[in-house]
Order: C-alpha cells, then sequence, then structure tokens
C-alpha cells in the first residue's frame, strides 16, 4: 500500500502477486497462532504463577514460535501452488493487495476444490488457534474472579489486559471484515474493510502493548483529564 502511495503505480507483476498471496496469508495465521500461544503464556503465569518458569522454558517458547511458522508456511504454500493451476481473464483485482479469495474470483477455472480445501484449512488451523485463545481466557477469568483481594486482581489484569485488547481487536476487525463482505458487493467497502484488518490492528499493537508502562499509563491519564478540562 506504502508502495502504491509513493510511486503512484498500483500494477503488479503475477510472481510478486503471489508472493504477496503467500506473504499476507503466512503473516495471518502466524498472528493467529501467536496470539493463542501469548494466551497460553498468560494463563500460566496467571494461573500457575510458582511453576512458570519451568513450565514456560526459552526452548518451549522457541518452539511453540517455530511450529507455528512452520504450519502457517506449509499452509501458505498449499494456497499458493493452488492458484498456480487457476488461468485468470480479468487482470484487475479490486483491492489494494493480492488477497486470496480476491484473485479465486478472477479465475474462469473451477474453483470449488480450491474454495473447499480454504474452508477446510480455515475450520481446522483457525478453529485450534482460535480455542487455544478462548479456552485459556475462561480458565484465567475465573481464577481473576476468585481472587480474594482487589490489588491480585488488579495485577492479574494488567498482565492480561494488553494482550485482550490485542485479541479483541485482531479477531473484531477479521469478524467485521467477513461480515460486511457477505452483505455487500461493493469492492470499495470491501477494501476498506480489509484495510480494517490488515493495517488498523497491526497499528494500535505498540499501543496496547505500551500500556503495561507505568510511565505511559501515566501520560495517557493526564492527556485524557487535560483533554476533558478543555
Amino acid at each position: 500500500m506504502l508502495v502504491n502511495i509513493l510511486r503512484q503505480d498500483q500494477s503488479i507483476t503475477y510472481t510478486g502477486c503471489l508472493t504477496q498471496v503467500g506473504l499476507v496469508v503466512v503473516s495471518a495465521y502466524w498472528e493467529n497462532f501467536l496470539l493463542a500461544v501469548m494466551t497460553c503464556d498468560c494463563y500460566v503465569a496467571i494461573c500457575h504463577p510458582l511453576r512458570y518458569t519451568v513450565i514456560m522454558k526459552p526452548c518451549l517458547c522457541v518452539l511453540l514460535v517455530l511450529v507455528s511458522l512452520f504450519v502457517s508456511t506449509v499452509h501458505s504454500l498449499l494456497h499458493t501452488l493452488l492458484l498456480l493451476w487457476l488461468s485468470c481473464t480479468e487482470l484487475e483485482i479490486p483491492q489494494f493487495f493480492c488477497e486470496l479469495v480476491h484473485v479465486f474470483e478472477l479465475s474462469c477455472s473451477d474453483t470449488f476444490t480450491d474454495n473447499l480445501i480454504i474452508l477446510i484449512a480455515m475450520c481446522v488451523l483457525g478453529g485450534v488457534s482460535l480455542s487455544g485463545t478462548i479456552f485459556p481466557y475462561i480458565h484465567i477469568m475465573s481464577s481473576v474472579f476468585r481472587m480474594p483481594s482487589s490489588e491480585g486482581k488488579h495485577k492479574a489484569f494488567s498482565t492480561y489486559g494488553s494482550h485482550l485488547s490485542v485479541v479483541t481487536l485482531f479477531y473484531g476487525t477479521d469478524a467485521g471484515v467477513y461480515i460486511s463482505s457477505a452483505m455487500t458487493d461493493s469492492s470499495r467497502q470491501t477494501a476498506v474493510a480489509s484495510v480494517m484488518y490488515s493495517v488498523v490492528p497491526q497499528m494500535l499493537n505498540p499501543f496496547f502493548y505500551s500500556l503495561r508502562n507505568g510511565d505511559i499509563k501515566e501520560t495517557l491519564k493526564n492527556l485524557m483529564i487535560r483533554t476533558v478540562s478543555l
């Protein structure tokens, strides 16, 4: 998107488009798995704090990241190779980047098998990562509510609050994109929705994670007070 803005040129080669599709799929699924891994990390930190250093060893953390990257890369290569078997009649994609679904829509070949594989992969891989995010949070919430002191609850919330915000933003924008795509045929609205899940969450992630910093919290609090007083 930035290259298009700077060069005022929206063209892309066929090889570049396939590469972009692969990178988008890798990034999306890798983020899914990493959010699940980080949720499990929060679960161990809050529900089993005394065993945290024993369970979440550095080698295990590296292994989980590498396995997530490997699965995402294999999944991306599968879909990218499926695109090579298709023939395209249209040369214009109604999107600001090469997205897998839009490239399939431009094909004049039968894409039933490809769409079925995408659906199965989304249900399996997406279901695994989503389950790895939801179920630990259920245990985390249950443990936090059982804490007797408000100080303990506040400390626990400061531990997972930023991550919960990122998870909510990521899955919330994804759900919004799919709902908007199902309710409208406008390519412009679809492109705007894609910006919401591919650009906005990544821009806000540093802000959410920096909320664990005391200086950032104090600065934000003073800014809000100053804004309200004006």
